[in-house]
Formats: C-alpha cells, sequence, structure tokens
C-alpha cells in the first residue's frame, strides 16, 4: 500500500497557514525562506521568533509545517498535537496531526483526529477527504489480511484493486 498523498497534506499546510492572521514578522520571513527551499533557515528563524513569541498560533503552525518538510514526524507531530490541546477550536492542527499519523500507517489515529477536525469545523472539505482517504486505506488493510487468509478468494482482490486505483487518483 502507498503512503498518503503529500499533495493534499502541503495543499492543507499552506492553505492552513494563509487562513491565520498575517502580519509583517518573523513567521513571514520565515515562510518566504520556506517557499525558497531553505527549510533550515526558515526553521532557524521561526524558532527566534517563537523565543520571543512561544504562544504565536502562526509561528507554531508554520514550525510544525517546517518539521514536516524535513521529514521530522515525530518533532512535526508534538508540535501540532500541541498546538491543538492549546487551541482546540483550530482544525488545521488536527489536520496536519491526522496526515502525520497516516503517514506513519496510524489510520485509526489519524481517523479519530480527523474526526476532531470536523467537529471543530464541520466546514473543512480537506479534513473530509482526508478522512475519506484514511478510510480507504482501513479499508485496503482489511482486503489485504483477507486475500492472505483466504488466498483462494477474489472478491478481496478485486476490491484491493479498486481502492488502489481510487488512491493513485
Amino acid at each position: 500500500m502507498r503512503q498518503p498523498s503529500r499533495l493534499v497534506c502541503l495543499a492543507g499546510l499552506v492553505l492552513a497557514l494563509c487562513a491565520l492572521p498575517a502580519r509583517a514578522d518573523g513567521v513571514d520571513e520565515a515562510t518566504a525562506l520556506l517557499r525558497k527551499g531553505e527549510a533550515t533557515q526558515a526553521l532557524n528563524r521561526v524558532d527566534a521568533f517563537l523565543k520571543e513569541n512561544p504562544k504565536d498560533v502562526r509561528g507554531r503552525f508554520l514550525r510544525g509545517v517546517i518539521l514536516t518538510e524535513q521529514k521530522k514526524a515525530n518533532e512535526a507531530i508534538s508540535v501540532f498535537r500541541a498546538l491543538s490541546e492549546d487551541r482546540p477550536e483550530l482544525p488545521e492542527p488536527y489536520n496536519n496531526l491526522a496526515v502525520l499519523y497516516a503517514g506513519q500507517g496510524r489510520y485509526d489515529e489519524a481517523r479519530r483526529v480527523l474526526e476532531t477536525a470536523i467537529l471543530a469545523h464541520p466546514g473543512y472539505a480537506l479534513a473530509h477527504e482526508n478522512l475519506g482517504d484514511v478510510y480507504a486505506r482501513m479499508a485496503a488493510q482489511s482486503y489485504e489480511r483477507a486475500g492472505k487468509l483466504d488466498p483462494k478468494s477474489t472478491s478481496a482482490r478485486n476490491k484491493l484493486k479498486l481502492i488502489d486505483q481510487l488512491l493513485a487518483n
């Protein structure tokens, strides 16, 4: 089974950053550095900003985005988990946390977190889409298990092929 699409995840990260209040500061500078592909410098800049503004939502969120880009999933999970605990009304940290969980194959945790995001913001389309992807991946796991338990059955194999085609789009 393939890993979750990074495209949906990254689009959500960028959109979520844009949805938060804007002001010219270290977060904007770090965002510009990240867009230029300078993730290490962006992390340094946002960390310096957060030293003086430790509760800043945009800075904390961007820190999680940068860590995700650097493939430091466990550190990013810690950032998004803390942010979702401090600001439970924001759906974006939950969504990003779920994408990271799904990337680690932790689909049940991803499902729970996405359901929380949807409770926080029922109109958050990306969380609904990602929840559908998580359910599809969970179904694929079940069909794989069924195929191993009954290798003669073609039903589970056929359903798994359909889900793989669905997730490939």
